[in-house]
C-alpha cells in the first residue's frame, strides 16, 4: 500500500488509532515513532493488505471488505504489532508486511536536543542517548545463516552461540573495506547493524551470494525497527535504574530481551562506536516508550552533529571516508572483527598474506591539529607525502580541531609530529575505538 506523509493537525493528537480504517480519504490518522524525536502522520490511500511468503513473493492480497469473511487472518493481522513476544526483531516479520502502528500515548513530539557541547561533555562524564534508527538493520535467517555469514565476512561465526555477538567486516575479494557490521546471534536469525549508506548494497551483495541450495533469507528490517545507543561512563547507572542489571559487565555483543515500561526491547552490550555502553533495538511501536524511559533516567540527548564529532574523536572509521576500496581491513586496524583461524572466506587470501609477510604498510590514526584543514589533504613528514586525512571535526566548542587519517607505518606513529595540508601542524594520537583493537598473528 502507499502512504502520504504530512504534519499532524492539533485535532489529530488524541484521535484513536484504527488498524482497519474505512475506505475513505478521510480515514483516521496513523502515527509512527521513527525516528522518536518527531511525529510523522500517515494517511492510507489504499485499503488492500498484502501477505507474503518467507520468499517475499506475494501470497495473497485482500481488501478490507473481504477480511470479515476471514476472521483468522483479520485477528492475526490486528494482533501482529502488539503481541510479539520479545525479541520483536527475532520474530518472523516476513509473513506480514504491514507497517507497525503506534499508540497515540507512545508518540514523542518534536523536542530540542541538548547542545552539541553539552552532549559531548555528557558522553565523557555522564551518559547520552542517540537515535541511530537511520542505521541499517539486516536480518539474516534460514538454517544455513551461520555458515553463510561465516563465509561472507571476516569474523568467526561458528564459535558464537545464541545471545552472543561480535564485529565483522564486509570486504571485497582483495580485502578492501566496505563496512563494519555489529552482529547479534539470536534464536531464529542473525541481526546485522550496518552504516546507513551501505545497508542496501550489503543486502544486495549478500543476496547475490545465496546459492539455490542455501537455506538463507536476507531481509532489511530497518523500517520496521528503531535503534538507540546509550553511551558514556554513567551508562551502567542508567541500566541499573531501568532494572536491566544482568547485562552489566558482560562481554561485548552479549544481548538479552527485556520489557521497558511494558514494551519489548532487545538490549546489547556495546554499540557501533564503542565496546562500552549499550544498544537498544525494538519495534517502532516501542521506540517512544523506550526513548522516554532513557531520558527520564538521566540520559542526555545527542543529535547527529555531535554524534559525527564523537565518531571522529573516538576513531570509528566510516564508509566513504576511512572505509573505501583504497584501504584494506588491516590498514583500517579492524583486528577485532577478523579471524585468522577459520576456513575460507571472502578476502582471506589477502589478509593471510598481509599477516604472514608483515604487509600492512599504513594504518589509521587520530591526528590532533593546530587548525582546520580540508578532508583529503596530504599528510607529510620532512616534505614527503606519507598519508591522507579522511575525516575532520572542529571538536568541542569548535576549538579543538581533530581528524582521522592514514599514515605509512615507517613514517610516523603515536606522538610524532606531521604536517597536514602543507602548513597545519598535527600530532599523531591513539583513539579509543582503534586502541580497543587487538592485533592478531598466526601464532
Amino acid at each position: 500500500m502507499s502512504w502520504i506523509t504530512g504534519t499532524a493537525p492539533a485535532s489529530a493528537t488524541s484521535a484513536p488509532v484504527n488498524l482497519f480504517p474505512p475506505s475513505s480519504s478521510s480515514a483516521p490518522a496513523r502515527y509512527s515513532v521513527l525516528p522518536p524525536h518527531y511525529t510523522r502522520l500517515y494517511y492510507p490511500t489504499s485499503t488492500s493488505y498484502r501477505f507474503t511468503r518467507r520468499s517475499r513473493q506475494p501470497l495473497l492480497s485482500y481488501t478490507l471488505s473481504s477480511l470479515p469473511s476471514l476472521p483468522h487472518l483479520k485477528d492475526a493481522f490486528r494482533a501482529l504489532p502488539f503481541h510479539l513476544s520479545p525479541p520483536p526483531i527475532d520474530h518472523d516479520h516476513s509473513f506480514f508486511t504491514q507497517d507497525t502502528v503506534t499508540n497515540a500515548d507512545d508518540r514523542i513530539s518534536i523536542e530540542a536536543f541538548h547542545s552539541d557541547d553539552e552532549a559531548l561533555d555528557a558522553a565523557e562524564k555522564g551518559a547520552v542517548v542517540v537515535d541511530l534508527s537511520h542505521y541499517g538493520r539486516i536480518r539474516v535467517g534460514g538454517e544455513d545463516r551461520i555458515q553463510f555469514l561465516h563465509n561472507q565476512s571476516t569474523a568467526n561465526f561458528e564459535c558464537l552461540s545464541e545471545g552472543q555477538g561480535c564485529d565483522t567486516v564486509f570486504v571485497t575479494p582483495t580485502a578492501r573495506t566496505i563496512d563494519i557490521a555489529l552482529a547479534w546471534i539470536m534464536k531464529n536469525a542473525i541481526t546485522l547493524v550496518v552504516s546507513p549508506v551501505t545497508c542496501e548494497s550489503i543486502s544486495k551483495m549478500l543476496e547475490k551470494y545465496i546459492f539455490i541450495s542455501d537455506k538463507v533469507e536476507i531481509q532489511d528490517i530497518t523500517k520496521q525497527t528503531c535503534m538507540f545507543a546509550l553511551v558514556g561512563p554513567a551508562s551502567n547507572q542508567i541500566m541499573e535504574r531501568l532494572g536491566l542489571i544482568d547485562l552489566i559487565g558482560q562481554p561485548y555483543g552479549s544481548h538479552k530481551h527485556y520489557s521497558v515500561n511494558g514494551k519489548p526491547v532487545t538490549v546489547a552490550v556495546g554499540n557501533v562506536i564503542s565496546e562500552e555502553g549499550f544498544s537498544f533495538l525494538m519495534s517502532s511501536d516501542s521506540a517512544g516508550t523506550v526513548w522516554k524511559a532513557l531520558v527520564a533516567q538521566g540520559a542526555i540527548t545527542m543529535g547527529s552533529g555531535a554524534w559525527e564529532t564523537f565518531r571522529i574523536l573516538q576513531g570509528r572509521p566510516a564508509p566513504g571516508k576511512e572505509l573505501t576500496d583504497e584501504f584494506n581491513v588491516l590498514e583500517a586496524h579492524l583486528w577485532n572483527g577478523v579471524s585468522l583461524n577459520k576456513g575460507c572466506y571472502k578476502g582471506q587470501e589477502t589478509i593471510s598474506r598481509l599477516v604472514t609477510y608483515d604487509g600492512v604498510k599504513q594504518r589509521l590514526w587520530g591526528i590532533r591539529l593546530s587548525s582546520l584543514v580540508e578532508v583529503g589533504s596530504a599528510v607529510t613528514v620532512d616534505g614527503k607525502k606519507v598519508g591522507k586525512l579522511t575525516s575532520i571535526t572542529a571538536g568541542k566548542r569548535a576549538s579543538e580541531p581533530f581528524g582521522l587519517g592514514y599514515i605509512k607505518r615507517k613514517a610516523a606513529s603515536k606522538g610524532d609530529t606531521v604536517i597536514v595540508g602543507g602548513n597545519v601542524v598535527g600530532t599523531v594520537v591513539e583513539v579509543p575505538f582503534l586502541a580497543q583493537q587487538r592485533v592478531l598473528s598466526k601464532t
